[in-house]
């Protein structure tokens, strides 16, 4: 039996890291740095970015940027989301957490190394209104389209699965702003409401659609190449995912919520529990924070003149 739990122990880490030991050879490096980095302790970021809820916030996040089909192509034609799934996760996850954890300078370099992978994103599209159109990854409209999609996942889920947010929800949408602008995102919203209003505007004006590209998106992450051990738990987790959607998306992408013949089921309270199960088999406090926290320790104790 305790071989069975540390494999899938394993497992889960190597998925949510890309490693073995769930520690990639970049999170050490969080401890260097000069100074604090752009969000603190006590932060409306830290606290959305270090609860369980960003497994779920991730999921939603990628379903909603499907929806543009700017968006879509540029990972549907660029990226290896087929062959190598857990590596495009484990870039996105190092560029949050080195932003989110890493001191300035470390934030900064992060986004270069993103933005040069977006240098060569490029092609074109059939927009909602079925006009051709040229798209980049640098793209001002599609920049602000996945950073939207991004805070909205992580402010949904966190509210239902996380836990008090210090300062409130508009807290960190007025916080995490500060990343979009590092990645060129003119603008970002900086209230949840000014969020909930960009979101909407795309689906409104007609800018969002569901077509065979999305749908086999759709129905790659509902099933993905993960471990059979894995594969209960993230169904959980993905059908949570889909209930904290907004019905008009939901119901675009062509989802709905789990039931049982007319019943729904207590997909909210399945999804608690499965990652009070994940929170079991990572640390208590992720890798990323304790560099972080080192790091911090580190220059205290320098402005002090200590050793």
């Amino acid at each position: 039996m305790a071989n069975i739990v540390q494999s899938w122990r394993g497992e889960l880490r190597r998925t949510l890291s890309g490693t073995p030991d769930g520690v990639p050879e970049w999170v050490p490096r969080l401890a260097d740095g000069d100074d604090a980095g752009y969000f603190a302790p006590g932060s409306a970021t830290w606290a959305v970015h270090g609860s369980m809820a960003t497994i779920i916030a991730g999921i939603r996040a990628l379903l909603m940027q499907a929806l543009h089909p700017g968006a879509l192509a540029g990972v549907y034609d660029h990226s290896r989301f087929r062959e190598d799934p857990l590596g495009r996760l484990a870039g996105t996850i190092r560029w949050i957490f080195t932003v989110t954890y890493g001191s300035t300078a470390d934030a900064r370099g992060a986004t270069a190394w993103v933005q040069r992978l977006h240098q060569q994103v490029h092609g074109s599209y059939v927009d909602g209104h079925g006009m051709q159109r040229h798209y980049s990854a640098a793209d001002p409209e599609l920049l602000r389209w996945v950073h939207i999609a991004f805070t909205d996942a992580f402010l949904g889920a966190h509210k239902i699965w996380g836990g008090p947010i210090p300062g409130g929800p508009d807290a960190y949408v007025r916080e995490w702003a500060l990343a979009g602008e590092l990645m060129g995102v003119q603008d970002p919203p900086r209230s949840e409401a000014e969020l909930r209003r960009m979101r909407d505007a795309w689906y409104d004006g007609g800018e969002l659609k569901f077509d065979p590209r999305v749908a086999e998106v759709v129905l790659f992450m509902k099933n993905p190449p993960l471990h059979p051990a894995l594969r209960p738990g993230y169904r959980v987790l993905f059908a949570a995912a889909v209930s904290s959607l907004e019905p008009q998306y939901r119901t675009m992408l062509g989802l709905r919520t789990a039931h049982l013949g007319p019943l729904p089921l207590p997909t909210r309270t399945a999804a608690r529990a499965a990652l009070g199960v994940v929170h079991l088999g990572l640390q208590r406090v992720g890798p990323s924070e304790t560099a972080a926290r080192a790091r911090l320790a580190r220059l205290a104790l320098e402005s002090t003149g200590k050793e």
